[in-house]
């Protein structure tokens, strides 16, 4: 079992102010108070120099360093680069983003569809999608070639897509196209079709720009291993073969990822090699920064006070991730598997007043203006600000409200009783923060309530997370971005959905039929009124039958030297959110 493999997590306790983050560890591992999780203590800021100092280039005389190369501080590597393969969410989607291409594209601008590797939009007014909206076409642009010299043509689409359904690999976005697509046709040469299973009003937005619909060389894919149904491919789980702006040239494990301008590129020419510096701390990224090692780094909010006033550094704000922080109720937990010191009973959350009370006992605003500080924002169950169908006028939890919570215990008869429950995170981040502030939330509350922070290595936390079922009652995490509702919806609400199937919803629901039922039926309106009505509902239903307690949608922060010209970041993009070709220095 996972404790017995990896041992006993570290437990954590807290003692948070409302204005702070509270995520550095005593040796005994309990919070420092006072001590953010991304401040530069004097040994881990000695540790960062030297290594900045060590990596500063002949170049460094310069204005610029680094000249011709683009180079981004990532926070961890990749598990794959292959889009069959990768995971919604992972490392190795940044380099998909770059390297491949899809038949649309989401504008840098704006949340609009723009041709790519198709040369149109679909919709039925230009009737590339019939009438019943089961089958839409793609006119493929010509004179397009792939890095291995190869030319594209419909017949590379179609393979590309037959391949990720025939893989269907249980780690990658495979169910994307599975759950939707009926069959894929070759047209003629520059024109693919593809015939729904049903009407589909995310195929689009949902579907078509996913990673997992990347189109990749056929010939490169058949001369290196081919497709075989359950299987991962070798060759493209360490290699690249697309069409986009950048060629792969060397993944470097635990240092680098190197990426090349791509001279024969049908649209707009990158104009910096990139250099992608994997899993740095950090503290060594915000010192890189600093210093103009690092032309780009990956930024959380807890990063800004350090950062925030340094000479040419640039931070853009502005905007909310499509990744909500949330702490998922377990309605599926196996007996017998709960941390020893849990006292509750395996069907803790069936009841919807314990779930509505951890909503109204947790303090949004100490998570919002300490680790988040004050970027971010509060959105409805399950939809994020910023997607179609977001109510403006959803009930919402965003304050505290201990009243509440304190009658809704009461009801349930565990004010009196009190309880002690686990919830598992990774360590030393934003997950780890919004459980301390649960902690602190719910102790203060009642001290007869004890919340146990396990916080674990990242690895440890996802093998974990990939149980089925879950040996914890409650754990945090973000949801995984997506550019229209419907993945949210099905993933984290539908009773039969991802998360649904694991967590048991079933069990908890009070109509688990009728929200199963809205969310089927917006997936195939058609109709944008129609379908934003229905979300309305649900996002009202959900509300009162809350499946997970949403800390927060993070706020955007990106921070990059201000020698960067062109910056863009488009929330919809896999993280952090970036296109390197659009850059320049």
């Amino acid at each position: 079992m996972f404790r017995q493999i990896f041992g006993n997590p570290r437990r954590l306790t807290a003692d948070y102010a409302s204005a702070r983050s509270a995520t550095a560890y005593t040796a005994d591992g309990r919070v420092q108070a006072g001590v953010q999780s991304h401040r530069l203590n004097g040994w881990s800021l000695l540790a960062a120099l030297f290594l900045a100092l060590s990596l500063m280039p002949a170049a460094m005389a310069q204005n610029v360093k680094n000249p011709g190369v683009l180079v981004h501080a990532a926070d961890d590597e990749p598990t794959t680069l292959d889009p069959a393969q990768v995971e919604a969410g992972e490392g190795g989607e940044t380099v998909i983003l770059q390297v491949y291409e899809r038949l649309l594209e989401i504008a840098p601008d704006s949340p609009d569809l723009v041709p790519a590797l198709a040369t149109e939009v679909p919709s039925v007014g230009n009737g590339l999608i019939s009438a019943d909206g089961l089958t839409y076409t793609f006119p493929i642009r010509q004179g397009v070639t792939f890095h291995d010299g190869s030319a594209l043509t419909a017949a590379d689409v179609k393979f590309s897509w037959d391949r990720v359904m025939t893989m269907s690999l249980p780690e990658s976005s495979a169910d994307t196209l599975n759950d939707i697509v009926a069959e894929t046709r070759v047209k003629d040469d520059f024109t693919f079709e593809v015939k729904l299973q049903r009407p589909s009003a995310s195929f689009l937005n949902g579907a078509v720009v996913a990673m997992v619909s990347s189109i990749v060389s056929q010939d490169a894919v058949e001369a290196n291993g081919g497709v075989a149904a359950g299987q991962p491919n070798p060759f493209m789980t360490t290699n690249m073969v697309g069409s986009g702006p950048y060629k792969f040239n060397a993944w470097n494990r635990n240092e680098n990822i190197l990426l090349d301008i791509n001279d024969d590129y049908w649209g707009d020419k990158a104009k910096l090699n990139v250099r992608i510096e994997i899993g740095s701390e950090p503290d060594v990224r915000v010192l890189g920064l600093r210093a103009g090692d690092y032309d780009t780094i990956e930024t959380d909010p807890s990063f800004v006070s350090d950062i925030e006033g340094a000479e040419g550094v640039s931070i853009h704000t502005g905007g909310l991730l499509l990744e909500p922080i949330h702490i998922g109720f377990n309605l599926n937990i196996p007996e017998g598997k709960l941390p020893a010191e849990d006292t509750i009973p395996t069907d803790f959350f069936h009841d919807p007043r314990i779930r509505q009370a951890f909503n109204y006992g947790f303090d949004y605003n100490a998570f919002l203006n300490g680790p988040l500080a004050g970027f971010g924002d509060f959105n409805p169950h399950y939809i994020p600000i910023g997607i179609f169908g977001y109510d403006t006028s959803a009930p919402v939890y965003a304050k505290q409200d201990k009243a509440k919570a304190e009658a809704l215990f009461r009801e349930t008869g565990y004010w009196d009783k009190g309880f002690s429950v686990s919830v598992i995170t990774e360590e030393a981040n934003l997950f780890a923060d919004a459980a301390l502030v649960l902690k602190d939330s719910l102790e203060a509350l009642n001290p007869k309530f004890r919340i146990n922070v396990l916080a674990v290595a990242e690895a440890v936390f996802d093998d974990a997370h990939a149980q089925n079922p879950i040996e914890y009652a409650m754990w945090v995490k973000n949801a995984d971005p997506f550019a229209d509702p419907h993945p949210y919806l099905q993933s984290y609400q539908h009773p039969d959905g991802e998360w649904g199937e694991v967590h048991g919803f079933a069990n908890g629901y009070k109509d688990s039929a009728k929200i199963a039922k809205l969310i089927d039926d917006a997936s195939v309106e058609l109709d944008p009124a129609k379908r934003a009505a229905l979300y309305s509902e649900l996002q009202k239903l959900l509300f009162d039958d809350p499946m997970w307690l949403i800390a927060a949608q993070e706020g955007v922060v990106m921070a990059y030297r201000s020698w960067v010209k062109g910056f863009a970041m488009q929330p919809l993009w896999p993280r952090p959110s970036l296109k390197f070709a659009l850059f320049d220095k």
